[in-house]
């Protein structure tokens, strides 16, 4: 950790990456809660109606437009990604310049817990305002990632990102689970009503065990500049710019992490509709193969880590995209039932894990010797939410031009395939043989 930092208390390096881990495990009850199991399952159930023929309608509407409601669901989530995409670099470069990612780490962590507690209320007759919660929800989870990401490289010499950067998405799948299977038992053991207090208990878990983690993470001392702040964000992230110019492995990775974000991210935030719509998973079969998901992912992460130490990170990235490109084929030739849809699952939970640590621990040691953590990171949430933003919009586009889920994978298939190509264009390192 670098000279500009202070304790607030003083705690072992150990504690502090202690602390730093209890993020993940308090927000990604979020990303297994609200955006991969309970949510979307009663999402769907809520806004599918029977006509007057009795017929089931999924079509719902939405400041006076119809749209098919999985279409609508991934609209709204690419349209949250736009705000944090527009928010990000700037409140990244305010962060560095005032040494305040600490601050805005907390501010995004409350946002999106509050948000979460809020989709209590949701009604499908005012879908406008009940989808405004998801909207801040996702706003709050993937806009302090940019700021919890940037301890990584501070709290940890080079050497052990990747085995933190992993231990960090296995906490965040061990505790989400833990919160599922509470509300599961509550839901099932009591009855279907509890359903919208597990939205409550995942904004109460995030925001209360991430007081771990802003207690014992590192703050900066820099004294508040004279001057505009909103220029001055903008004078960081043009440094930031002009740092990466000619950098041409870090460059090429991050293209390459922003077209495999296109996909990857999508597939993690669809793949429950589209086995609700595509595979008619009845409601158990769909948590059984979310919970199989969480498990695999936790020996992923820690393979992934291991590979990087053996083979590369570019190396370790090339095989997992690679898989990540079969396992979409496989989807749209095979999985029609619920046993294919298992192996699918099985198969994405393995790599999902050891996918994100290693873009995340590869990126952080790509970057130059600096302070400006955030800004630089900044950059890495920009891409990888413009991925997603694409992503989104194109399986959301693609399902209502077609009317089918299925063709939707057609787009991700093509964007791994590009990152494939991406990746392989990588110079080897000559100073960091471990990322080659």
């Amino acid at each position: 950790m670098g000279p500009a930092l202070r304790q607030k208390k003083t705690y072992s390096e150990r504690a502090i990456q202690k602390g730093w881990l209890f993020y993940d495990w308090a927000n990604s009850a979020y990303f297994l809660v609200i955006t991969t199991a309970i949510f979307p399952i009663f999402y769907t159930a809520i806004t599918t109606t029977e006509g007057s023929t009795g017929t089931e309608s999924d079509l719902v509407t939405f400041f006076g437009r119809e749209f098919i409601n999985t279409q609508l669901y991934s609209y709204v989530i690419g349209a949250s990604f736009v705000i944090v995409i527009l928010a990000s670099p700037l409140l990244a470069g305010m962060a560095d310049y005032l040494g305040r990612k600490l601050h805005f780490l907390r501010f995004f962590c409350y946002l999106g817990a509050a948000g979460c507690i809020g989709l209590f209320w949701f009604d499908p007759n005012h879908l406008e305002w009940s989808m405004s919660a998801l909207f801040m929800a996702n706003i709050g989870a993937w806009g302090s990632l940019g700021f919890y990401n940037a301890f990584l490289p501070e709290i940890a010499p080079t050497e052990e990102q990747d085995l933190l950067s992993a231990k960090g998405f296995s906490w965040g799948f061990t505790g989400s689970v833990l919160l599922l299977l509470l509300c599961l038992a509550l839901i099932m053991g009591i009855g279907d009503h509890l359903t919208r207090w597990a939205f409550i208990a995942v904004g109460i878990w995030w925001a209360g065990w991430s007081q771990i983690t802003f207690r014992r993470l590192p703050v900066q001392t820099k004294a508040r500049p004279d001057g505009n702040l909103l220029w001055q964000g903008f004078k960081e992230l043009k440094l930031v710019a002009q740092q990466l110019k000619g950098k041409t492995r870090i460059t090429r990775y991050l293209l390459s992490f922003f077209v495999m974000s296109m996909a990857v991210q999508t597939i993690m935030l669809m793949a429950s509709s589209f086995g609700i719509k595509e595979v008619k998973l009845a409601t158990d079969e769909l948590i059984i193969a979310i919970i199989l998901v969480q498990v695999i992912a936790i020996p992923g992460a820690f393979l992934f880590s291991w590979l990087c130490q053996r083979i590369g990170n570019v190396k370790v990235l090339l095989l997992a995209t690679g898989l990540w490109t079969g396992v979409c084929l496989f989807a749209y030739f095979l999985v029609d039932g619920s046993f294919m849809f298992f192996i699918a699952a099985g198969i994405i939970g393995f790599m999902m894990g050891g996918t994100q640590s290693v873009n995340r621990s590869t990126y952080a040691k790509m970057l130059p010797d600096t302070d400006d953590t955030t800004s630089y990171f900044s950059f890495y949430e920009v891409l990888e939410k413009s991925g997603v933003v694409i992503g989104m919009f194109s399986w959301g586009y693609i399902e209502g031009f077609t009317g089918s889920m299925r063709n939707s994978l057609l787009a991700l298939i093509g964007f791994f395939v590009v990152a494939l190509i991406l990746l392989a264009s990588i110079p080897k390192a000559e100073a960091q043989p471990k990322l080659a």
